[in-house]
C-alpha cells in the first residue's frame, strides 16, 4: 500500500513577536477589533497581520489558522493561551458562576486582590483606568469617557486606554482561566457581571438592608448592618488617584460615609446608645470640622446625655472655624440647635436629628 506522507505544518518560530500575538490571540477565537484593543493596534494594522501570517505559513484562511494555532501549541485545549492571553477568551457561563475570587477596594486607596494574593495595578494612571471601571460597575464605559475622567482637559498625545486596559486585563483573571476581570465590546469597557466584588457595592448593599431592617422594626439589626458598612471604609478615599473623576469620586464618597454614620447615629440615639454615640459623632466630627450637620447632631447627643456645657462648647468651636477659615456664621441649623440647647427643648432636638 502507498505510505501517506502528511504534509510538514509550516514552524510559527518564522513569525515576529507581535504576528504570533495575533496568531494566538485569533486561535483564542478573539475578533479582529478584540484584538486590536488587546494590543493597542488599528484594526487595519490586524488585518494585514492576519494576511502576513496566513501567507507566510500558507494557511487557507482564519480557520486554518485557528487550527494550526492549536497544533502549533500557541494556544492549548480549554486553557486559552500559552504564556499570556492577548485578549479575553470567550468564557462558558458556568465558569463564572463559581463566584468572584478578584476583590477590588475603592473606600480607601485602590487596592485589588486575587484569592487574598494583592496585585500590582501599574502606576497611578493605570490604576486610575480600573477606578473608573469599578465605580462604574454594571455598566459600559467608552473610551470617552476614560479619557475624560482620568486625563480631563489634557488628554494624551497617544490612544493609551486600549494599553492600560490590556495591562488591567492581564493582571485581572477570572480564577485559574485565562479570561479577565475586564470585558470590552465596540460601546467601550466593563467588569464582567459577577466575576469581580467592589466594596463600594457591598457598602451600598449593607446600607440598603440597614434601611429594610429599620423599616421592619429592627433597629439594633440596623444599626448593626450600617456599622458593616462603615467599616470598609479605610484610609483616604481613591488615595494619590489623578484625574476629575477620582476627584469628584473622593468628596461624593466622603458625603456617603458621612451620611451613612449620620443614619446609624439616629437609630443608635432612638436604643438609648446616647454614649456610643459621642464617641463616634466626636471622631467624625474632629475629622470634618465644618461640617455643621455633624457638629449639630453631636451637640443634641451631649444635651441628651446630660452634657449641656460640652454640646455648647461644640457650637462655639465649630462656629469660631466657620469665621475664621471661611469668614461666614453658623448655619440656621446649628443656631437653631444652639437655641434649643439653651431653652431645654429636648424634643425640638429628637425632630433635627432626624
Amino acid at each position: 500500500m502507498p505510505t501517506t506522507v502528511t504534509p510538514r505544518r509550516p514552524s510559527t518560530t518564522v513569525l515576529g513577536p507581535q504576528e504570533r500575538e495575533v496568531l494566538r490571540a485569533v486561535g483564542c477565537g478573539l475578533r479582529d477589533d478584540e484584538i486590536a484593543v488587546a494590543l493597542a493596534l488599528t484594526e487595519d494594522a490586524v488585518a494585514g497581520q492576519l494576511a502576513r501570517i496566513l501567507g507566510t505559513l500558507g494557511l487557507r484562511d482564519r480557520a486554518a489558522a485557528i487550527v494550526h494555532a492549536f497544533d502549533c501549541g500557541l494556544v492549548s485545549p480549554g486553557r486559552g493561551p500559552r504564556g499570556g492571553p492577548a485578549g479575553p477568551v470567550p468564557q462558558h457561563p458556568a465558569r463564572r458562576a463559581a463566584g468572584p475570587r478578584v476583590q477590588i477596594s475603592l473606600l480607601g486607596p485602590l487596592r485589588a486582590w486575587q484569592d487574598g494574593r494583592p496585585l500590582d495595578l501599574g502606576h497611578l494612571r493605570q490604576q486610575a483606568v480600573l477606578a473608573a471601571l469599578a465605580l462604574r460597575a454594571g455598566r459600559t464605559v467608552s473610551q470617552q469617557e476614560l479619557l475624560d475622567g482620568v486625563w480631563g482637559s489634557e488628554p494624551p498625545v497617544t490612544n493609551v486606554v486600549p494599553v492600560h486596559v490590556y495591562r488591567l486585563r492581564k493582571t485581572l483573571r477570572i480564577g485559574d482561566s485565562p479570561d479577565s476581570v475586564i470585558g470590552h465590546d465596540r460601546r467601550g469597557y466593563r467588569l464582567v457581571p459577577g466575576a469581580a466584588e467592589v466594596d463600594l457595592v457591598r457598602m451600598e448593599a449593607l446600607v440598603t438592608e440597614a434601611g429594610a431592617a429599620r423599616r421592619a422594626g429592627d433597629p439594633a439589626e440596623a444599626v448593626r448592618l450600617c456599622a458593616r458598612a462603615l467599616d470598609l471604609f479605610h484610609g483616604e478615599l481613591l488615595a494619590g488617584l489623578p484625574g476629575p473623576l477620582a476627584e469628584l469620586e473622593r468628596v461624593r464618597l466622603t458625603e456617603r460615609r458621612i451620611a451613612v454614620a449620620q443614619r446609624k447615629a439616629e437609630w443608635q440615639l432612638g436604643l438609648g446608645r446616647c454614649a456610643e454615640v459621642i464617641a463616634e459623632l466626636s471622631d467624625l466630627s474632629a475629622e470634618h470640622p465644618l461640617n455643621e450637620p455633624v457638629a449639630a447632631m453631636l451637640m443634641g447627643a451631649l444635651y441628651r446625655c446630660g452634657r449641656q456645657a460640652d454640646a455648647l462648647a461644640v457650637f462655639e468651636r465649630v462656629r469660631r472655624r466657620l469665621a475664621g477659615e471661611l469668614g461666614v456664621p453658623p448655619s440656621p441649623l446649628l443656631r437653631r440647635t444652639c437655641q434649643m440647647i439653651l431653652r431645654g427643648d429636648e424634643a425640638g432636638l429628637t425632630a433635627v436629628a432626624r
